[in-house]
């Protein structure tokens, strides 16, 4: 009798932030399930320790980090400590995010959501590059949202000191997802690492739920039995981080497991180009600090 095939992504390490709950957690578990070995990131220790148990009692794979990723601090020491307990690293799910109906700081004085959604992905993805090059096949598998279609980078005051609504910077950082994403691509065109975004729909999660708009207290309850689960909704993540087909495919935008359009403005490269700049030079004012 002959023996079983290996799962389609065994031998392969993965990390995915975020991974404590939602999409996230689905990424998570749905990846270990697919035969990698999973980095669980997440700022609370025990539910990630927990992810990590579920994932090997059901056979998988787990290691466990810990780390806020609002801090850029943070962010240096999660890179470092990647670095040194796993030689090999293939897959990067940047998965973290959050939404915040009023203005918040992070602790290196960044709007958190522009911190938390856009920087933190930034910041990690740059440091953790070489260890994804190094096996000449690497993914950066970027989970942004179609409200990508209707934001704007708001170079004038881009961390919204003038004028804040939570959904402005949420559309907002989503935008710059995409962007990072396209010019990701752009400059680790043949080296072997592949960037690509993607939509994972209207999930039932507990987004938002730090600090709630008005619609999610009052409307969102309703509409949760019409939204995905968190199962459904990793499954472009999951797709986008594992599938043979998309060997070498870079630079895309995917929905429902498959290539979707994204804004005009996504594709704007001067704008790319303009945002990371920027973000260069917030990572970089915020560097380790005594």
């Amino acid at each position: 009798m002959a023996g079983r095939s290996p799962s389609p992504m065994t031998g392969t390490t993965v990390l995915v932030t975020g991974a404590t709950n939602g999409i996230g957690k689905a990424t998570a578990t749905g990846l270990a399930s697919l035969g990698a070995r999973v980095a669980v990131v997440g700022r609370d220790k025990n539910r990630a320790e927990s992810v990590a148990r579920e994932i090997i009692a059901n056979g998988g794979l787990a290691e466990v980090f810990v780390a806020d990723l609002s801090s850029l601090a943070d962010v240096r020491h999660l890179a470092d400590e990647v670095l040194a307990r796993l030689p090999r690293l293939e897959v990067l799910v940047n998965n973290v995010g959050g939404y915040w109906r009023s203005r918040h700081v992070t602790v290196d004085g960044i709007e958190h959501t522009f911190a938390l959604n856009h920087l933190a992905s930034f910041l990690l993805t740059g440091l953790l590059l070489p260890r994804l090059s190094a096996g000449g096949h690497g993914r950066v598998v970027t989970v942004a949202s179609n409200v990508q279609a209707v934001g704007r980078i708001h170079f004038e005051d881009l961390q919204g000191v003038r004028k804040y609504s939570g959904g402005r910077a949420y559309n907002q950082s989503k935008l710059a997802n995409v962007l990072f994403t396209y010019e990701l691509a752009r400059r680790t065109a043949g080296t072997g690492v592949t960037a690509n975004a993607l939509h994972p729909g209207v999930v039932r999660t507990s987004f938002g739920a730090e600090d709630p708009a008005t619609f999610q207290r009052l409307v969102m309850p309703f509409m949760r039995p019409f939204m995905k689960s968190p199962e459904q909704g990793a499954a472009t993540s999951i797709y986008v981080a594992s599938s043979p087909v998309l060997a070498g495919v870079t630079g895309q935008y995917f929905a429902k497991s498959a290539p979707a359009r994204s804004s005009k403005q996504s594709h704007d490269q001067a704008i790319a180009q303009r945002l990371w700049r920027l973000s260069e030079e917030l990572v970089a004012a915020n560097s380790a600090a005594p």
